[in-house]
């Protein structure tokens, strides 16, 4: 195994979700190993360890899987290697400024909630 590349089981420690959980975030198309070996095992890079906790950090905001779903969709695509249309590009960059400043909003409105407790 090249020593890039992560098994499932290390990528649950390093970012302290389950292997069942990273298992459910694949099947709905939120994360994909990157690479698969010989006997099939899932292998990670440190880029999916870093969208994994992407997806933790939103999950703990309140996203819902279809919000997550949407919103790594639209920043893959500004990350990706072509040239936007300068329009999509637009509408891309809203659509991940919106959902930033609704996630800041969850974060300060449960703050302020357990802040009354």
């Amino acid at each position: 195994m090249d020593a890039k590349h992560m098994q499932i089981g290390e990528v649950a420690a390093r970012t302290e979700l389950s292997l069942r959980t990273i298992r459910h975030y694949e099947e709905t198309g939120l994360v994909v190993p990157s690479a698969r070996s010989q006997g099939g095992f899932r292998l990670y890079t440190q880029s999916d360890v870093a969208r994994l906790m992407v997806i933790r950090r939103m999950k703990l905001l309140g996203f819902t899987l279809e919000q997550m779903r949407d919103l790594l969709g639209a920043t893959d695509r500004l990350d990706a290697d072509g040239e936007l249309p300068k329009a999509e590009r637009a509408v891309l960059v809203e659509r991940v400024r919106a959902e930033g400043f609704a996630a800041t909003l969850r974060t300060r409105l449960g703050r302020a909630a357990v802040a009354r407790i």
